[in-house]
């Protein structure tokens, strides 16, 4: 069997990262490991998780990557957050602070809202009908 474990995301700095996933959104902090090179290996999840993947946070390192930081699906969504409370998850969020860009809809597949991370990538807020 294979499954995908985990997910890059180029951020700025993993410490605001970390703070905004973990803070913000609630993940957990999974992994944090300092490479030796500057670099570190974090790993962050949602609370719960199963089998599902995890974010390796990946400090951008040059200008492309740079450039890449909160536009790496062109502007689409490209992270999709299930929840099995939309209610309670959307309100803990926006008191926390995220940026919603629409108000919650409800769609034949389910309650959802899209907001953007501390960065600008697109994620929906969905709870599966």
């Amino acid at each position: 069997m294979s499954r995908i474990a985990l997910i890059t995301l180029l951020v700025r700095d993993y410490d605001e990262a970390i703070t905004f996933y973990s803070g913000s959104l609630g993940f957990a902090l999974v992994e944090d490991t300092d490479r030796g090179d500057g670099s570190r290996w974090v790993v962050v999840a949602p609370p719960g998780r199963q089998a599902g993947p995890g974010l390796l946070l990946a400090r951008a390192k040059n200008d492309a990557e740079r450039t890449a930081v909160g536009g790496q699906t062109g502007g689409r969504v490209g992270f999709f957050l299930h929840t099995d409370d939309f209610t309670r998850d959307h309100a803990r969020m926006v008191s926390a602070g995220v940026r919603f860009l629409e108000e919650p809809r409800h769609e034949p597949y389910g309650s959802v809202a899209v907001f953007e991370d501390l960065y600008g990538n697109r994620w929906d807020l969905l709870q599966p009908a």
